[in-house]
């Protein structure tokens, strides 16, 4: 058995200086390591919407009635608080699950060879997005679930979602300049579907913010809109991302497109059905909390199924710099 090398005091204070450095000159992660760190990260921001929307479903929203504690005089929930302590303690407790995720998607970046400046960085976006989100959360508790306040959290959370797909998709890119695979129109018809996606999960926090789900039996402030307008606008939204992603599918289909850009313009419009389903069943049922947390699951995979069909535009190869030169090639021959 091999023993544990010495580490010596030089080692240890490079590691308290620059602890990812000192990780990433020991250890080089297999490429699939990295991969499935994005991926877990991107898991864990997903979760930790469904989560929050439990939170909000349960009326749980003030079961820790004030931040960063949980009561004035505990930092965790007590028994006298019941089950809705509980569940909002636990959402609370699940960012720091969802740190460690990014910490280790973070690790796994900065200690691949060689270097990724771009993929580290995605890493640490994810990072300051958690720990703005999570003082965001703390304001939402503090005035009292003010619906603008719960809209911005989860639109934030939408934003971390946002890069976490992006770090997922980069793990199994290169660093080379992207190389568009369609034409310039069919770039300009996925950015519209973008930006009216965008504007529809905009809409879709208005419906939360308006709807009858507030997040707490106590007297919740509501966005002074009426409820059921801004549902139908929500719905025609839908009906628009739907229209564009089938006439996209349709376009790709005449041009001959990559294979990857047709099957994830596929899987996107499968995605908006049962998206679309789930919708129109909770509207005419009187809004189900189930199916809600289930409409909210669904955005989140409608957002990732959208950015996958952006991110299918280009490719980007291997970078011709990150590999051995003639030279090195030589010296590696000879040794």
């Amino acid at each position: 058995m091999d023993g544990v090398p010495n580490v010596t005091r030089a080692d240890a204070a490079a590691a308290v200086r620059n602890p990812l450095a000192f990780i990433a000159a020991r250890w080089t992660p297999d490429p699939r390591t990295v991969r499935r760190a994005a991926l877990v990260a991107l898991v864990m921001s997903v979760v930790i919407v469904v989560t929050g929307g439990a939170v909000r479903l349960t009326g749980s929203g003030l079961g820790c009635p004030t931040w960063p504690k949980c009561t004035e005089d505990s930092l965790t929930n007590t028994s006298e608080m019941g089950v809705h302590g509980v569940i909002e303690f636990g959402n609370r407790l699940l960012t720091y699950v969802l740190c460690a995720a990014v910490g280790w998607a973070i690790i796994a970046a900065r200690s691949q060879k060689p270097f990724r400046r771009g993929l580290t960085r995605l890493g640490w976006a994810q990072f300051w997005i958690v720990m703005g989100n999570a003082i965001l959360g703390g304001i939402v508790v503090l005035v009292g679930l003010n619906p603008y306040t719960v809209a911005a959290h989860f639109l934030l959370s939408t934003a971390l979602i946002a890069v976490a797909t992006v770090m997922w998709q980069r793990t199994r890119e290169g660093d080379a300049a992207p190389r568009p695979l369609v034409g310039k129109a069919i770039q300009q018809l996925v950015w519209v579907l973008v930006v009216v996606s965008v504007l529809l999960i905009a809409v879709g926090t208005v419906v939360t913010g308006a709807g009858p789900h507030a997040g707490d039996s106590s007297e919740v402030e509501r966005m002074p809109i009426d409820w059921e307008t801004v549902s139908k606008v929500h719905a025609v939204l839908a009906w628009v991302v739907v229209t564009l992603t089938f006439a996209l599918w349709f376009v790709l289909k005449a041009v001959d497109a990559p294979k990857g850009l047709l099957a994830r313009t596929r899987d996107l419009f499968l995605v908006l059905l049962a998206q679309g389903v789930i919708g129109y069943v909770q509207y005419f049922t009187d809004l189900p909390e189930v199916l809600v947390g289930l409409h909210m699951f669904g955005s989140c995979l409608v957002w990732i199924a959208t950015l996958r069909v952006l991110l299918a535009l280009r490719e980007r190869p291997e970078e011709a710099a990150g590999l051995p030169g003639p030279a090195v090639e030589a010296t590696l021959t000879r040794a």
